[in-house]
């Protein structure tokens, strides 16, 4: 039992009935030759799509390109965490009969199925057999069963999505204590593996159009290429990573293991492979950065599972502004503290503590900064709020866009501020009542700045899916239905002898993804629907941004820099000079009182919009921007009463000046104030 619980401690981390257009599916067929969108070579047997209609193609009357964004899939973890713990594959070169079939130990009737039963419940029983009766699975509470068969994931093409962001995905203390592997617990193996898995499945699905190029899953590495596909009416698939120890970058009793080489090294290789996005942690604290904590009896076992890995537990603290992390908690989860070494015991939390200790690291800035110049897109979600927070000061001080929020795992504070970088966010795929709720709530932020919207099904990713709302709702999806764009209809699915309805079986697979879709519709009304088919465009647009991406050269490095005063030391110097040396590991320090200024000679009168402060410990709660073109007369840009520390960036109307000057009103701490570095840029 204490070896399930473990299992269970480790899974945490990751993570009408009949068919009525058959004469019509028959047709699209038979007319393959002339249908772009049918495929000339489908295998047979094979899945049923049940969508008629030419996918629509081109841009709006604006130029801009139209679809649903799913931010966050996992179409190839079957492969992951050992390769048997997803049962069933993506495609298979043997057909469907060998794609949909379960895992070897759930057969003959679920009794080994352990997984299944820590996951869902019960006693792990149920009907292996996948093709063709699909008895028992796939469902929307069956977390270990293939979700993602390939004509499910056309099927959602069809209904109108143009986006499909692919996280690789595995975890190495999942793998290493679930009892049935085929393969090493290696994360960046499976990462490999995974990702030439995924262009295998572009390479199946061209054949069957006819060749290299023609099929309509197409694996993207620019914003650019991906506008192109889906201006051609295809999907546009982008490669991702969620690990929880990308680069081999975990810690050990506080100690990184990995370093800046390895880093670099790293993200060379993922960019080669044509990643795109990835996220720096999840689950367990790295040496990147702290994690967002799970909470209740299973946040307990993820500490317990913490303290295995990294040999420590998690850490709180008071929280310091509106967000916070999740509340551990002070519940018991007893099998798997029994894991624990004699005399080692989950700590006790404070409930008015609820913020991780753990920020983003020095490597976790390194890391950053290095995706940056990558033009790579940084994922939030799973950050503690206080890592999120530095990775946000990092980003704005340098104007990227690139960040995402892709399955409701950022504290939603945050939300404007992603949005004013030009990021983009998508909510997890709730049920439809869930969904719609959230998407009102920040309906108005996306109004103000003129974005859209996207889901995350993280299908095959451990997480469960919209349960069936009932045949019997008094507004229930009516089959068939019209695609958002109008110029598709929808039937019920069918795979094999059986038929799917979004009514009574929930989102059961990646298929159902437009019946879902179609219920937000029902429920919810059309304005969010709206919003998620203006996903695509705007998902372009963060990523464009990314790449297009410039450094802004800083006006003040090396410059000439001045102060009210200067802190003495014996060992070394706090000059003026220290806060525009481009080092992080220098400072200039004042005196200890409130009224201190630092002014930096630009040399020649500049435009200028953007100031950054890197602030030491000792920081500035009130204090102004003051600019001046002859070092006399000063006028001030900007300003804060409630500053706290950290990188601050201070925005303001493009301006004309050779000085500027950072004026201290009241310090944040009993020192003075300290900056380890100062920048100044024009837009």
């Amino acid at each position: 039992m204490t070896v399930l619980v473990l299992l269970l401690t480790a899974v945490a981390l990751v993570l009408g009935t009949g068919p009525s257009s058959s004469s019509a599916e028959a047709g699209a067929e038979a007319g393959a030759g002339a249908d772009w969108w049918t495929p000339t070579a489908r295998p047979t047997p094979d899945s049923r799509i049940d969508v008629t209609g030419e996918p629509f193609k081109g841009t709006d009357s604006q130029g801009r390109v139209r679809g649903f964004v799913d931010a966050h899939n996992h179409l190839m973890s079957n492969e992951a965490f050992g390769g048997r713990l997803i049962c069933g594959k993506t495609f298979s070169e043997q057909g469907i009969a060998d794609a949909l079939k379960d895992c070897p130990e759930h057969y003959p009737d679920g009794s080994l199925a352990v997984f299944d039963f820590i996951t869902k419940g019960g006693d792990g029983r149920h009907d292996p057999n996948g093709w063709p009766t699909f008895k028992d699975w796939p469902a929307h509470d069956s977390l270990t069963h293939q979700q993602n068969y390939y004509a499910w994931v056309e099927r959602a093409w069809r209904g109108g999505q143009r986006v499909l962001v692919n996280d690789l995905v595995t975890n190495g203390v999942i793998c290493s204590v679930y009892f049935f592997k085929d393969r090493s617990c290696d994360e960046m193996t499976s990462i490999r593996l995974q990702a030439q898995k995924t262009y295998d499945l572009q390479a199946y699905i061209d054949r069957m159009y006819g060749g290299p190029g023609k099929g309509w899953f197409r694996i993207v590495t620019d914003s650019a290429q991906a506008r192109e596909v889906i201006e051609q009416g295809k999907l546009a698939v982008v490669l991702g990573v969620e690990t929880s120890e990308p680069f081999g970058c975990k810690q050990i009793l506080d100690i990184a293991q990995c370093g800046k080489d390895d880093i670099d090294r790293g993200l060379d290789e993922l960019h080669g492979l044509g990643v795109r996005s990835m996220f720096l942690c999840h689950k367990f604290d790295n040496a990147l950065c702290g994690v967002r904590f799970d909470e209740g009896t299973l946040g307990t076992a993820i500490n317990v599972g913490q303290f295995l890995s990294t040999g420590t537990f998690w850490k709180t603290e008071t929280c310091t502004g509106p967000q916070h992390d999740n509340p551990i908690g002070l519940a018991s989860a007893p099998e798997a503290e029994k894991e624990l070494p004699p005399g080692v015991s989950v700590p006790s939390y404070a409930a008015d503590a609820q913020c991780n200790t753990r920020g983003l690291t020095e490597l976790g800035e390194y890391a950053v900064r290095s995706m940056m110049e990558r033009g790579m897109m940084l994922e939030i979600d799973h950050m503690s709020v206080k890592a999120t927070g530095r990775a946000l000061d990092i980003l704005e001080s340098e104007s990227y866009a690139g960040v995402i929020s892709s399955h409701s795992w950022m504290d939603l504070n945050w939300t404007e501020r992603v949005y004013g970088l030009g990021g983009f966010i998508a909510q997890y795929m709730h049920g439809s009542e869930g969904f719609i709720g959230e998407a009102k709530r920040t309906e108005a932020l996306r109004d103000k700045y003129g974005v859209g919207y996207g889901y995350g099904t993280d299908m095959n990713g451990v997480g469960g899916w919209p349960g069936p709302r009932g045949a019997d709702t008094s507004n229930p999806v009516r089959y068939p239905f019209r695609s958002a764009d109008g110029g598709a209809v929808i039937d019920r699915q069918t795979t094999g002898e059986r038929t799917w309805d979004i009514n009574s079986d929930g989102a059961a697979h990646y298929g159902l993804v437009p019946d879902w879709l179609e219920d937000i519709r029902v429920v919810g009304g059309q304005d969010v629907v709206d919003d998620l088919f203006r996903g695509a465009e705007s998902y372009l647009t963060t990523w464009e941004a990314s790449e297009n991406h410039e450094p802004g050269v800083n006006l003040a490095s090396g410059g000439a820099a001045s102060a009210s005063s200067s802190e003495w030391s014996l060992f070394t110097s706090y000059a003026p000079d220290r806060a525009v040396d481009g080092r992080a590991d220098t400072r200039w320090a004042s005196d200890w009182s409130d009224d201190q200024w630092l002014r930096i000679d630009l040399g020649d009168p500049h435009p200028i919009s953007r100031v950054s402060l890197d602030w030491e410990r000792a920081y500035g709660k009130a204090y102004r921007i003051e600019v001046s073109t002859d070092g006399t007369n000063w006028r001030t840009v900007w300003s804060t009463t409630d500053g706290d520390g950290g990188l601050d960036t201070a925005r303001f109307t493009e301006t004309s000046a050779r000085y500027v000057r950072i004026h201290g009103l009241e310090r944040g701490t009993g020192w003075g104030y300290s900056l380890h570095e100062v920048g100044v840029h024009s837009s």
